[in-house]
């Protein structure tokens, strides 16, 4: 492990990696850092197949330095499935799905849950908090309960019922609210506030360790294109911290001299009911301004201010990418057509992707021929509603 500190991308402060940390005293997310030099003279990519196939692969390039604080149920090293049939009729002929369903828990959530969880046990926090769409939630409460740590997880009524039902098998201390993932943010600041040191708050880049985990999928999608990178790759961003941690994963790749191409254009997907960063970044800003009235099927990007706003809006610049809003009825039509042309049920939040990859190769932005990575976040299984069953015949026995 190579870790050296925690420094603030806003105001350039250094904070301590070697106590627990939240955010910046302006406000910002911080961000783990490295000695890559060392890091490279110890390690070379060629070795990383000869290690077991999870996210713990990349050690050196992780935040844990006792690996008697691992805490793993085998995340990672998702399989990366091509899409002929789909690509063909969209007009990417090379479109390639990161499949993130795999994972334990069924999504991508397992990655920075898996890191951050294990970070925090080495740093001696016993329980934590923090507010969830789902996902992230049910992830958290299961690693914690592996590790032996408690946790309070605050979602809103609306979210998946299988993610509330994850978490209360691992044990969690679960509160439900009636609102949006913002409402039950201000629920958690309250706890901890009130908990006076007993209770990290471990919400959306509020740690600076869940972005370490969600970064080895820009790790892995490398390794598995042979140390090349792809044109284009297509993200569904609420909190953006698998975008921010792609990003920062190319960055740390080519720091390393382990990559010389140019950075893949990076795409923040969001619904046209919840496109906070979508308009920020037609407009040209830096920041995002709360989007009003958020709703859309896709609930794992339905956050209408995601603190990493600015980290999401540089990433997309930093490569010349951009961010496009799709809406519902088209998500829910290509979730149901890519299912039936390739045999792989994604989520809403992946069907989000390929949708916005049809309409970004229709407009020419992507170009003929071009490498395309869409992420799957999740198991389409997790959310059977988005599946219309009623018409189906019934046989008399």
């Amino acid at each position: 492990m190579h870790l050296t500190h925690l420094d603030c991308p806003r105001c350039g402060r250094e904070h301590d990696a070697g106590v627990p940390q939240n955010l910046c005293e302006c406000g910002s997310p911080l961000l783990a850092r490295y000695d890559l030099a060392v890091a490279a003279r110890v390690v070379e990519p060629e070795r990383f197949g000869l290690r077991p196939a999870d996210l713990w692969r990349y050690r050196e390039l992780l935040p844990v330095a006792d690996q008697k604080c691992v805490t793993t149920l085998g995340e990672g090293w998702t399989p990366m499935l091509r899409a002929p049939s789909y690509g063909a009729r969209i007009g990417v002929e090379d479109l390639l799905v990161k499949d993130e369903g795999l994972n334990p828990t069924g999504s991508f959530k397992a990655r920075g849950a898996a890191v951050g969880v294990s970070r925090a046990r080495e740093l001696g926090i016993r329980r934590i908090a923090m507010p969830t769409n789902g996902n992230a939630g049910a992830a958290w409460a299961t690693y914690a309960a592996r590790a032996g740590m408690g946790a309070t997880i605050a979602m809103p009524l609306d979210a998946p019922r299988i993610c509330r039902r994850e978490c209360v098998a691992a044990g969690a201390d679960l509160r439900l609210v009636d609102g949006l993932i913002s409402d039950a943010g201000r629920q958690i600041a309250a706890l901890v506030e009130a908990a006076a040191g007993t209770v990290f708050d471990a919400g959306t880049l509020r740690e600076p360790y869940r972005l370490e985990g969600k970064k080895t999928m820009g790790y892995e999608i490398v390794e598995q294109l042979g140390w090349q990178v792809p044109d284009v790759i297509v993200y569904p961003t609420g909190g953006g911290v698998g975008l921010i941690g792609i990003h920062k994963a190319l960055g740390e790749l080519r720091e390393l001299g382990w990559v010389q191409d140019k950075l893949p254009r990076l795409v923040a997907v969001q619904s046209t009911g919840c496109a906070p960063i979508v308009r920020a970044f037609a407009a040209g800003e830096s920041r995002a301004r709360a989007w009003a009235d958020a709703h859309t099927t896709a609930f794992g990007i339905n956050v209408p201010a995601p603190l990493g706003d600015e980290l999401i809006l540089s990433a997309l610049r930093a490569t010349a990418g951009t961010a496009i809003a799709v809406d519902d009825a088209e998500i829910l039509a290509d979730l149901r057509d890519f299912a039936a042309q390739e045999g792989l049920l994604v989520c809403p939040e992946g069907a989000a992707c390929l949708t916005a990859t049809r309409r970004l190769r229709a407009g020419g932005w992507i170009r003929a021929g071009e490498r395309v990575v869409v992420l799957n976040t999740g198991a389409g299984i997790k959310y059977p509603e988005t599946i219309d069953v009623t018409g189906v015949p019934v046989l008399p026995s």
